[in-house]
């Protein structure tokens, strides 16, 4: 597959194409550890959930409502398909789905208390992975990481991200 980089996050004019089949491949080595995603998808075996139900959770119970527009573009995935797995989450009892006050065609997106709580549930199992993979790294490390990642961040034009506001 041929895939083209776009030049406004180049810092300069370098070549970054070698360096895309190593950064492909130890993506790809991570996602085989079974120790990394197995707790995420044990979780979703026992809740029946697919895997754009759980980042649908995943992105409302960190995020808060969204419209349908916003979770499709959070999930990648089309309007037309986010409505089926909007569908299946709200029979489930996970989600509701309530019209805008004041544009009656925007229509907002919410865990119900039992979403919420689905959620918690989620998160803990998340946040125990990211403890594990985290670990595996020494202060230096995990300093270089962070780094890296928030100078991603502000080089694509995303904010600043901020420490998550924990409830209980």
């Amino acid at each position: 597959m041929g895939y083209s980089v776009s030049r406004k996050f180049h810092k300069e004019d370098e070549d970054v194409s070698p360096d895309v089949e190593k950064l492909q491949s130890l993506l790809l080595a991570l996602g085989r550890r079974s120790s990394l995603r197995d707790p995420i998808a044990s979780m979703c075996e026992q809740l029946q959930f697919t895997p754009p139900q759980v980042h649908a959770i995943l992105w409302l119970g960190q995020d808060g409502p969204l419209t349908m527009g916003e979770l499709a573009r959070r999930l990648g995935v089309t309007e037309k398909t986010v409505t089926g797995v909007v569908d299946r989450l709200e029979r489930q009892g996970h989600l509701l789905r309530e019209r805008s006050a004041t544009d009656r065609r925007v229509v907002h997106c919410r865990l119900t208390e039992d979403g919420q709580s689905t959620w918690e549930r989620l998160d803990r199992v998340v946040v125990h992975g990211m403890h594990q993979f985290l670990g595996i790294l020494d202060a230096g490390d995990r300093k270089a990481l962070f780094r890296i990642l928030e100078k991603l961040l502000k080089r694509m034009g995303g904010a600043s991200p901020t420490p998550r506001e924990r409830t209980g």
